[in-house]
């Protein structure tokens, strides 16, 4: 009888999932905000996120790590949220006093970095979200994104160039 749980296996699973939610909400939710640009619908994305692992967890191998598959998740929802009709239609321009409270206030130039990085183009801005946001490496962001280590170090490598290119060009006009 494989198929049936019994209380003690179903409770445990709980638990562990409970303590998967506690570490990692915040992280999604910072993430999918970035990049729906809009609170509700990351609040829906992670809240999404959340019901897909739980209901897949007997598939989840340990091939990677939680984060990267709760983000390979979160990635994939947030996707098919863009997609939507509905999110097309609606104005997503984000500043960083909509993000989510950080632990520390964000400076003039954190906030002039966050901003840079919202105009990133998608794929771009994240590889940037990923790997400095959420201190993925550059092998869990490949599993996350399903594309190769060398893509992921490419586009990496393209958005700090457009980012050191804008941020440049925004202080020469500062002056």
């Amino acid at each position: 009888m494989e198929f049936v749980q019994g209380p003690d296996r179903l409770s445990e699973k709980n638990e562990l999932f409970e303590q998967l939610v506690f570490q990692y909400q915040t992280a999604l939710l910072r993430f999918c905000y970035l990049y729906l640009r809009d609170q509700e619908q990351a609040r829906d994305a992670v809240q999404e996120t959340f019901f897909k692992a739980y209901r897949n967890w007997q598939s989840f191998r340990g091939d990677s790590g939680e984060k990267t598959w709760l983000m390979s998740i979160a990635l994939n929802t947030c996707h098919d949220m863009r997609k939507s009709a509905w999110f097309r239609h609606v104005d997503r321009r984000v500043t960083p006093d909509d993000l989510p409270p950080a632990s520390v206030p964000f400076t003039a130039k954190e906030e002039e970095l966050i901003t840079q990085v919202m105009e990133l183009p998608p794929k771009l801005r994240e590889v940037i979200l990923l790997y400095y946001y959420q201190a993925m490496n550059v092998n869990e962001i490949a599993e996350t994104l399903g594309i190769s280590h060398s893509s992921v170090s490419e586009r990496l490598n393209r958005a700090r160039g457009k980012l050191r290119d804008a941020l440049t060009l925004e202080r020469r006009d500062d002056l």
